[in-house]
C-alpha cells in the first residue's frame, strides 16, 4: 500500500522581493510593497508529506522523527528568524519569493530522504497564500 505522511512546521522570516539589476521604480512596480527596502516578514506554515510504501516491518512510510529532525535542521534552524536575503545563502541571488522558497526547502528536504520517497511542499506565506511544488 501507498500512503502520504504528512507533517507541519513553521518559521519566521523576513525578505524583501527585489532584483538588484531592476531600478527602484521597475521593482516598485513589479513587487510594491514587497519591496521596502526596509525588508517585511511572514509566519511562514510548512506542511511536508513524503509518500511511499509501508515497511512490513515497522508499519512506517518514514519515521516521523526523523521528519521532523530533517525539517529542523535543513529549514527550521536555516531560515528561522532570519532576514532570507541577507542570511540564508540560497538566497544571495536568487529572489525569495514563496515560489523560490518552496523548491529550496523541496530540494533540501529531499536531499536527506530514500530516493524511493515522493515529496510535496506547501508553504503558507499568508493564511491565504500558498504555494505547492512536488519536483515538476
Amino acid at each position: 500500500m501507498i500512503v502520504t505522511v504528512s507533517r507541519k512546521a513553521h518559521f519566521n522570516a523576513a525578505h524583501r522581493l527585489y532584483r538588484k539589476d531592476w531600478s527602484d521604480e521597475k521593482n516598485n512596480a513589479v513587487f510594491g510593497k514587497c519591496s521596502n527596502p526596509n525588508f517585511h516578514g511572514h509566519n511562514y506554515e510548512l506542511i511536508v508529506s513524503v509518500t511511499g510504501r509501508i515497511n512490513k516491518e515497522t508499519g512506517y512510510v518514514m519515521d516521523m522523527k526523523i521528519l521532523k529532525d530533517i525539517i529542523k535542521e535543513e529549514i527550521e534552524d536555516a531560515f528561522d528568524h532570519k532576514n532570507l536575503n541577507v542570511e540564508v545563502p540560497e538566497f544571495k541571488d536568487l529572489n525569495p519569493t514563496a515560489e523560490n522558497i518552496v523548491v529550496i526547502t523541496y530540494n533540501k528536504i529531499k536531499a536527506k530522504l530514500d530516493p524511493i520517497l515522493d515529496l510535496e511542499v506547501v508553504l503558507y506565506e499568508t493564511p491565504r497564500n500558498f504555494v505547492t511544488y512536488s519536483g515538476r
